[in-house]
């Protein structure tokens, strides 16, 4: 179930985004969350599997009606159950309307989740 995320799961967050490479070292990762605290133009979702949060993407909505995925992760123990693929396509139908991108780092994914 894909869920917006709020600033009291911001430790479950920063968790989840840390596995992406450049999201390991804590002063970025606490500038990354800075921005989806605090613009509403970066908005966080959370992925929860029964009682438990085991993915996020992350999105930048640009001015032009598109938006672009700039982060993606899902714990190492539960990659390989299609949660990326189905996180992107629920984030794809909340933004009806508006064109997906993908940012550098997260296009190799988002272009296999095309297929």
């Amino acid at each position: 179930m894909l869920s917006r995320y709020k600033r009291p799961h911001e430790k479950i967050a920063m968790g989840l985004l840390s596995f992406m490479p450049k999201e390991r070292n804590v002063k970025q990762l606490k500038k990354t969350m800075e921005l989806y605290n605090e613009r509403p133009d970066w908005q966080l979702f959370l992925w929860k599997a029964d009682d438990d949060y085991v993915g996020a993407i992350g999105i930048h909505i640009e001015d032009d009606d598109s938006f672009t995925v700039q982060h993606i992760s899902v714990i190492p123990s539960f990659r390989g159950e299609g949660i990326g693929h189905r996180m992107v396509e629920r984030v794809e139908r909340q933004m009806a309307g508006r064109k997906a991108k993908a940012a550098e780092e997260t296009k190799p994914f988002v272009m296999r989740c095309r297929v």
